[in-house]
């Protein structure tokens, strides 16, 4: 029997599974760890004695060789080294889970003065903080993309910084610009700076998800016996529409693929002609008398199918 025994320092049967050991010193680990264990002076020595003895029995073939040899197993299996290492582990432990997520892992062994090997601890790196900030851009600039100059006032400097606009951004989007954030700290990483889009309304164009809508006014002669019309399109310039006979106002016509780009499926949406016929405010003798004239030939109720 070696002078320390390994299963009893877990607190095992020479007979355990591999899983019970594993959740013996993981139960133990926890317990002896010198973060929670401050008060007890013997935590750090009862925590290596539970390391060391679970780096044997969690590894197959070194707990072969310690139960058939005991103390001069290391011997036995060819001369291993001056004993069990913190590095080496039992076999795939998740650190990580030892302390439900209580702990860093960086801080381990950092913790209370407590390091493998003694040593001063050294700061570990921290990760500068996020940095929001807020733009307004042409509506036009939201949907093609492209580029934006964004001015900051840091530590008393005024700082220019580009940010690429992708097509299809609407109210609301947030571009991330990885480390332009706070600074981080003992070599860390710089935080990201965080952009909130918010689009310009256009003079006549607006948005309906990815797809643009235009109001487009004709004369009651136009909507009525039919007509061409140029009308604007947000990237291509004017396109020639022909507007059926007979269309009346709230109508919609299609342009398809003149929207905006999905920045899922990159692939536009439709532009919709949106017909509003104007009437206008004064008229004279003539064109009045030409109204009625129309209205006599064409006697349908345009109510008659409503109600």
């Amino acid at each position: 029997m070696p002078a320390t025994d390994f299963y009893k320092t877990l607190g095992v049967s020479r007979t355990a599974t591999a899983d019970e050991i594993r959740k013996a010193y993981k139960k133990l680990a926890r317990k002896y760890h010198p973060d929670i264990a401050k008060d007890d002076q013997d935590a750090a020595k009862k925590f290596q004695e539970v390391q060391q003895a679970y780096d044997v029995l969690g590894d197959t073939d070194k707990r072969q060789q310690y139960d058939r040899f005991g103390a001069g197993y290391q011997g036995a299996a060819g001369g291993q080294g001056a004993g069990p290492q913190w590095s080496s582990g039992g076999g795939p432990v998740d650190l990580g889970d030892l302390f439900g997520g209580q702990f860093d892992l960086n801080d381990l062994f950092g913790g209370g003065g407590f390091r493998p090997g003694g040593g001063a601890r050294k700061p570990r790196p921290r990760r500068g903080g996020d940095v929001q900030t807020e733009i307004d851009i042409p509506f036009q600039l939201a949907a093609g993309g492209g580029q934006y100059d964004l001015f900051l006032n840091r530590d008393g400097k005024r700082e220019q910084l580009t940010v690429k606009i992708p097509p299809g951004v609407d109210t609301g989007s947030v571009i991330r610009l990885a480390g332009q954030g706070e600074p981080g700290g003992s070599g860390g990483p710089a935080g990201d700076l965080r952009v909130t889009v918010k689009v310009t309304p256009h003079p006549y164009f607006r948005r309906e998800g990815h797809n643009l809508l235009i109001d487009v006014p004709l004369t009651i002669s136009e909507a009525a016996l039919g007509a061409k019309v140029d009308v604007p399109t947000l990237s291509e310039g004017n396109v020639t529409v022909t507007i059926p006979p007979g269309t009346s106002s709230g109508a919609k016509l299609r342009l398809r693929g003149k929207g905006i780009v999905d920045r899922s499926t990159h692939k536009p949406g439709d532009q919709f002609v949106v017909v509003k016929i104007v009437v206008p405010h004064k008229i004279d003798d003539r064109a009045r008398e030409l109204l009625r004239e129309l209205e006599t030939a064409m006697p349908q109720d345009p109510r008659s199918n409503l109600w």
